[in-house]
């Protein structure tokens, strides 16, 4: 299942310049998802960090992780119960285990895959990895939730 960035802003409520994914390539419903994320220079967030060595912060690594998860999340939940999305959110609970490999830069086409770990009701656990050209750059476990908004 491939999503486009427009269909991607119908699931999750993020906007420029906070969207940190541009399309989902794979999707399999509460199992696992594969996304990325083009990073490129005229992101905002190099006009400090850092203007003369631009790169992309940890921060926004796991972000985007957490972006990805939350389609998979709101997408299996559309699937199994046929309910709107639109009211719901989803919230960090935790993050855990995140280490941080190798520098992004501007031109890297950042991957995230994330896999479902453990999943009771409305809280997901999820691993999550980002790779730039299939080498592991940042990784971590998520733990989240869907709430009413």
């Amino acid at each position: 299942m491939t999503i486009n960035v427009t269909e991607i802003q119908e699931i999750i409520p993020h906007r420029f310049p906070f969207l940190l994914i541009d399309r989902v390539t794979e999707l399999e419903i509460c199992t696992s998802i594969k996304a990325y994320k083009n990073v490129t220079i005229g992101e905002q967030i190099f006009q400090g960090h850092f203007p003369s060595h631009p790169i992309y912060p940890g921060v926004m690594i796991i972000e985007g992780m957490a972006q990805a998860g939350g389609v998979l999340a709101f997408e299996s939940v559309r699937s199994e119960t046929q309910m709107a999305v639109h009211d719901k959110v989803v919230y960090f609970m935790s993050i855990d285990n995140a280490k941080f490999r190798v520098p992004v830069t501007p031109g890297d086409r950042l991957e995230y895959r994330l896999n479902v770990l453990k999943r009771k009701s409305n809280i997901w656990v999820l691993e999550g990895k980002a790779y730039v050209d299939d080498k592991l750059v940042a990784e971590a476990e998520l733990k989240a939730m869907i709430v009413d908004k």
